[in-house]
C-alpha cells in the first residue's frame, strides 16, 4: 500500500480529491433530504434531484480547481484550507438554489442550507480521516524516529502539535526540570525530570532528543546537549516559534566580537606617511603570506602600490585564500600579484624566486608560531624557523635586496620554549648578516618583535570565542599569566612603518601598552557575548573559566627586550634596542651544529645546541619548575 501510495502523481492525487467531493456532494443531500420535515422520504426527494445532480457535480469539480481545494495536500490543511472550503460550500448551495429554481423543483431553504453546512462538515471530516489513513500507511511502512522533548513550555508544545501530523516523527515524551510538571501529561504525553533520562530512553527507545528551551541561555543548551551525547543520544536545538516568525529577537549571542574590543586601549593606525619610498614601485616579497600576520602584510603594503607583490607561501589553501582576496584588491591597478609555493628552507627555490622576480624587498613573515606544536615538534620548528630565516636571509643579500625585515616575537627574549628559542637564533642570523652587509652595501636588514596578536589563527580570542560556542568552560593556563597584546591591524602598520625607518640592523620593538591577564580576557569575552562568569561568588552564571596549569615551555609573562633598553624613533609607538649578538664564527657554528642534530633527528642535541647559544633559554622543565617557585607562596 505505501508503495503504491508514493506512486501516486500530484494530478491524481488531486483527482482523487475532486472525486471525493463529489461523492459527499450526494450524502450531504441524503442527510438534508433526510431532515425535510414535508412528509416525503429521503429517497423520493433525491430521486427528485437526480436530474439537476450532474450538473451541480460538473459545478463543483470547477469551483474545487479554481478555489485550488483539491490542490491542498491533507498535511498543509489548515485554517485557510477549511475558509476556502467554507467558501466552496456556500457557492455550491448558491448553485444549487439556482439549478432547482431553473428546474421547477424548489427546495425549502432550510433543506438548500442544510445542504451546504453537510457538505462543509463532510469535506472537513473527509480531510482529516483521509490524512490519518495516510499516516498510518507510512507509520506501518517505515521506521518512526521516536523523539524525546526536552521542555514542556510554550516552545515544547507546539512542537508536539506540529510532529503529531508527521509520517516519520513521533513525539514519545517531555522532560523538564521545573518539578511542578514531572508526573502530569501535556498534551497527552508524560513528563518526566531529567534524572530519569538514561531510564525513560532505554524503556521508551527514544532515537533522538530535542532542546525547546529558547529561553535558556546558549551555554546552559550546549552543556545540556553535551551531557546527553555523552549519553550516546543524538541531540538537536530549536529556537522558540515566536523567533521563527520574526516577532522576537533570535538569540545569537556568539556572533565573533572584534578582537580590538579586548585590547584595553586605543588602537594605533598611524597614516601610511614616510613608508612609500620603501614599498611604491617596488618588488615585494611577503613570506607567509596566507597566514594571519603575512596576509595582512599583503593587504596593507598593496595599499602602498608596488609595482609587484610576490606571496610566498607553503600552505597550497592559504596561498589561494590570500591571492584571491588580492587580486580582487588590485583589480584595476597595475600591481602584480604573483602566487608561489614553496618553503623558505628550499635555498634553491628561494634564490631562484629572489632572481626571476628581482626582488627589492622582503617581508619575512613565514613561522611556526603556536608554542605547544612547536615543543612537540622541536625539530620541524627549528628547521623552519632558525634555518629557513638563514636560507631566506642569506640568499636575500646574496641577490642585494635593499630591504629585509624579519616578524619575530617578545617569546624570543629568554625563551622557555622551542618555539621562542627558534625566533632567537633566526634573530640571530639576520644580526650577524646586517653586520656584514650594512656598511658595504648600504642593504637595511632589520628585526621588528612584537606580542600576542588578537584574532589571528589559533590566538587566544578565537580559541576563547569556540569555548563559549560549545557552553564552556573557558581554559586559561594560570590565573595570573599575562601577555602583551596588539591587534593584527596596528601590529603590520606599524612593521611596515618600522621596515621603512630602519637604517640596518636594527631590533625594534612596538609599544603594545601594559599586558592583559589572560584570566581577564577571558572574562571580557564572556561578558561581551552577554553572558555571565560562573564561580564560587556566582554559582548560577552561564560560562566556567577553568585553570587548566601551566603548558610545557610557557611563561607566566612575557619581555619585550634582553637589555631593557628602549630607544625613540621619532615614532610613538616603535622603539629599536641594542643587544648583544654573536659572531659570525659563532653563529655558522650554531647554524652547523644545528643542521648536524636534523640531519641525525637527533632532539637532544638540538636542544643542547640551543641552550649553548640562546641567551636565557630554558628547557620547558626548567621552566616549569621557575614558574613554580615564582607562583608559590613562601610560608
Amino acid at each position: 500500500m505505501l508503495d503504491l501510495l508514493k506512486l501516486l502523481s500530484r494530478t491524481q492525487k488531486r483527482n482523487i480529491l475532486i472525486v471525493i467531493d463529489t461523492i459527499l456532494i450526494p450524502a450531504a443531500l441524503v442527510f438534508a433530504f433526510s431532515l425535510n420535515l414535508s412528509g416525503q422520504t429521503a429517497l423520493a426527494n433525491f430521486q427528485a434531484y437526480l436530474p439537476i445532480l450532474p450538473y451541480l457535480l460538473i459545478v463543483a469539480a470547477g469551483l474545487s480547481l479554481w478555489l485550488g481545494i483539491c490542490s491542498t495536500t491533507l498535511n498543509e490543511y489548515e485554517a485557510a484550507s477549511i475558509g476556502r472550503t467554507g467558501v466552496f460550500a456556500a457557492l455550491l448551495t448558491m448553485t444549487s438554489i439556482l439549478l432547482t429554481t431553473a428546474a421547477n423543483m424548489p427546495l425549502p431553504m432550510s433543506t438548500q442550507i442544510t445542504f451546504g453546512i453537510s457538505f462543509f462538515v463532510f469535506s472537513i471530516m473527509s480531510r482529516a480521516i483521509l490524512l490519518q489513513v495516510v499516516l498510518a500507511i507510512y507509520r506501518s511502512g517505515a521506521n518512526r524516529c521516536r523523539v524525546l522533548i526536552y521542555g514542556a513550555g510554550t516552545t515544547g508544545m507546539q512542537l508536539v502539535s506540529a510532529l503529531r501530523s508527521h509520517e516519520l516523527i513521533e513525539p514519545v515524551a517531555f522532560v523538564d526540570d521545573n518539578q511542578a510538571l514531572h508526573g502530569v501529561n501535556v498534551l497527552r504525553l508524560p513528563v518526566y525530570s531529567p534524572v530519569r533520562i538514561a531510564e525513560i530512553v532505554s524503556e521508551k527507545k527514544i532515537d533522538r532528543v530535542l532542546l525547546a528551551i529558547p529561553s535558556q541561555s546558549h551555554p546552559k543548551q550546549m552543556q545540556i546537549a553535551r551531557r546527553l551525547q555523552k549519553m550516546g543520544l543524538e541531540v538537536q536545538t530549536l529556537p522558540s516559534f515566536s523567533q521563527l516568525i520574526g516577532e522576537e529577537a533570535l538569540i545569537e549571542k556568539l556572533t565573533p566580537i572584534n578582537p580590538r574590543n579586548f585590547l584595553g586601549r586605543d588602537e594605533v593606525m598611524a597614516a601610511q606617511d614616510g613608508g612609500d619610498e620603501a614599498y611604491a614601485d617596488r618588488r615585494v616579497l611577503i613570506s607567509g603570506a596566507g597566514g594571519s600576520i603575512g596576509s595582512e602584510l599583503s593587504r596593507q603594503v598593496l595599499e602602498y602600490r608596488p609595482q609587484k607583490i610576490v606571496l610566498y607561501e607553503l600552505s597550497e589553501l592559504a596561498l589561494y585564500q590570500i591571492h584571491q582576496e588580492l587580486t580582487q584588491l588590485a583589480e584595476g591597478s597595475n600591481i602584480e600579484i604573483v602566487p608561489l609555493l614553496g618553503s623558505v628552507t628550499d635555498a634553491r627555490q628561494v634564490r631562484g624566486v629572489l632572481k626571476d622576480h628581482d626582488i627589492q624587498v622582503v617581508l619575512h613573515a613565514a613561522a611556526y608560531k603556536h608554542v605547544p606544536l612547536v615543543e612537540f615538534n622541536p625539530l620541524a620548528g627549528l628547521a623552519n624557523n632558525a634555518l629557513g630565516t638563514q636560507t631566506l636571509v642569506s640568499e636575500a643579500a646574496a641577490a642585494g635586496v635593499e630591504r629585509f625585515m624579519l616578524i619575530s616575537s617578545d617569546k624570543a627574549v629568554r625563551p622557555t620554549n622551542m618555539m621562542g628559542a627558534s625566533k632567537r637564533l633566526a634573530e640571530l642570523v639576520v644580526q650577524d648578516i646586517a653586520q656584514r652587509i650594512a656598511t658595504p652595501n648600504g642593504l637595511k636588514f632589520s628585526i621588528v618583535r612584537f606580542g600576542n596578536v588578537l584574532g589571528s589563527s589559533g590566538s587566544v580570542v578565537p580559541l576563547f570565542q569556540e569555548q563559549l560556542r560549545r557552553g564552556g568552560p573557558l581554559t586559561v593556563t594560570h590565573q595570573d599569566v599575562s601577555r602583551y597584546f596588539m591587534t593584527v591591524h596596528e601590529a603590520v602598520n606599524l612593521v611596515l612603518r618600522a621596515a621603512s625607518m630602519a637604517k640596518g640592523g636594527e631590533v625594534f620593538v612596538l609599544d603594545m601598552g601594559k599586558p592583559v591577564r589572560i584570566e581577564q580576557l577571558a572574562r571580557q569575552v564572556i561578558e561581551s557575548a552577554g553572558f555571565t562568569v560562573r564561580d564560587a561568588d556566582h554559582p548560577d552564571g552561564d560560562i566556567e573559566i577553568e585553570f587548566t596549569g601551566l603548558r610545557p615551555g610557557e611563561k607566566m609573562t612575557e619581555e619585550l627586550t634582553l637589555s631593557g633598553t628602549r630607544i625613540g624613533t621619532g615614532h610613538k609607538k616603535i622603539f629599536f634596542t641594542v643587544e648583544d649578538c654573536l659572531s659570525e664564527i659563532e653563529v655558522a657554528s650554531a647554524m652547523r651544529s644545528l643542521r648536524q642534530a636534523l640531519a641525525s633527528s637527533d632532539e637532544e642535541e638540538a636542544r643542547a645546541t640551543v641552550k649553548r647559544w640562546v641567551e636565557g633559554y630554558q628547557n620547558s622543565k626548567d621552566a616549569m619548575e621557575t614558574n613554580r617557585e615564582v607562583v608559590t607562596p613562601v610560608s
